[in-house]
């Protein structure tokens, strides 16, 4: 599977991510940030990150894409001017047909740091460890949209073991058992 991660900005750079699994061991295929120009209008922006999205897709072909989601404390206009940003990140997979996933920051960081509030220099290091990379991952957007791909490959992991599980135990229903409650048969 290939997931390309989104950590979409309404004022920074916008991180991106290309990670390859083969359902053992994830590897880094490429990451980066798009910088925001000084001198370029909002609409311009949002015309950049589209078409880097675009030629991203173009050039991976991912299965899925993962973007973190719009975090709620931010103030109004922030929250819109990301929103309008993540519009045009889900815009290019729609093109391409490409299903998109969201992620909360907490659900990314406890999913790749194992504690939904370890900060960037956790997360850095824990994708820099599990990418086997050779040096931090810069700027820290960067190793965000690796983090938000990696938690899209967890969580698809974990959803295909629950599915065989669930269809070993003979279970047809989506709820998971009960703590201490085996399935009869």
């Amino acid at each position: 599977m290939r997931v390309l991660g989104i950590d979409p900005a309404a004022a920074g750079p916008t991180g991106y991510g290309v990670v390859d699994t083969d359902g053992a061991t994830c590897r880094m295929l490429r990451f980066g940030a798009l910088r925001r120009s000084a001198r370029s209008s909002f609409p311009e922006r949002l015309r950049a990150i589209h078409a880097l999205i675009a030629d991203l897709i173009a050039e991976f072909s991912p299965d899925a894409m993962a973007v973190e989601s719009v975090f709620t404390a931010l103030n109004m206009k922030t929250a819109l001017k990301l929103a309008e940003v993540r519009g045009v990140v889900t815009l290019a997979a729609a093109q391409a047909g490409i299903p998109v996933h969201s992620y909360a920051p907490r659900e990314v960081k406890a999913s790749v740091a194992g504690y939904g509030n370890a900060s960037k220099q956790q997360v850095q290091q824990m994708v820099r460890a599990t990418l086997n990379l050779r040096e931090t991952p810069q700027p820290s957007d960067a190793a965000d949209a690796l983090a938000v791909a990696l938690c899209h490959i967890y969580f698809t992991q974990a959803r295909e073991r629950i599915a065989h599980v669930r269809q070993e135990e003979g279970r047809t229903d989506s709820r998971p058992p009960k703590a201490g409650i085996q399935p009869s048969r």
